[in-house]
């Protein structure tokens, strides 16, 4: 049987890394790394600089519900079994709900929240004891940002609906792991919407996304449900968990606004 990992989000930023580390054994032996994104010429672009690990390239975009046939079909023809699950495709737009506007609100909700429910959805029936799931959420998902409402809910979504499940499959032996990171300077920021917000947002500094990845596949791999890798982050969260939403709030709107 062939063991896989899947990644979407591959062509860049965390997906990227995460591809780059199982390449290099990370995750244990496998016999393919799959990767999923939108652009064709990226992708090749990831899979021609492994080196150790074969790589099949699946171009489609993930806030349609059909690009998931063809890997769904692919499973079943080579009776793949699934070592990792990486949900790490997303995208965020800083500003305030309205100027974000329609279109963007609900494609947020749709690769943020909607396609993890299907990639999971389609990855479990090919999942073993010892599988691992692991969820790009935020810590944005953990603690709700000003100015980034949709983005931050679409977040939360990941994190509980990743712990629910991590409970839910623990007895057949499969783990799921929310990934709670601060900002990492991926294409996530080429193109953030509003600008001044995106700056102010940042001012908590940022993660090195090689760390991050590191650390989650740690994780994952002792079996938690969550990760923020970021020490003041941890502490940032259990605070936000003891304040008033309402105190929070204006606490976040001095800092950043």
């Amino acid at each position: 049987m062939k063991r896989v990992a899947i990644v979407t989000g591959a062509s860049s930023g965390v997906g990227k890394e995460f591809v780059r580390q199982f390449d290099h054994g990370k995750g244990g032996p496998l016999d393919e790394i799959w990767i999923v994104a939108r652009s064709e010429q990226r992708l090749n672009e990831v899979a021609s600089s492994c080196t150790k690990v074969q790589v099949r390239t699946f171009a489609c975009d993930l806030t349609q519900a059909e690009s998931f046939s063809g890997i769904s079909q692919a499973l079943e023809e080579e009776n793949a079994e699934i070592e990792w699950l990486i949900n790490s495709a997303g995208f965020g737009k800083f500003g305030d709900y309205r100027s974000v506007g329609p279109e963007q609100n609900a494609n947020m909700v749709r690769l943020n929240c909607l396609a993890v429910v299907q990639a999971i959805s389609m990855a479990l029936p090919h999942m073993v004891a010892g599988s691992r799931i692991i969820n790009l959420s935020s810590i944005a998902g953990a603690i709700p940002q000003v100015m980034l409402a949709t983005y931050s809910a679409t977040k939360a979504f990941v994190l509980e609906l990743s712990r629910m499940l991590d409970h839910e499959l623990k007895p057949c032996g499969i783990r799921v792991l929310a990934v709670c990171p601060k900002f990492m300077k991926t294409g996530f920021l080429d193109n953030p919407g509003d600008q001044e917000a995106a700056e102010g947002m940042c001012r908590i500094g940022y993660e090195r996304v090689e760390r991050v990845v590191s650390v989650a596949l740690r994780r994952a791999i002792l079996g938690k449900d969550l990760c923020i890798p970021s020490f003041e982050m941890r502490l940032a969260y259990l605070a936000s968990r003891l304040m008033p939403r309402s105190a929070l709030f204006a606490l976040e709107d001095a800092l950043f606004r």
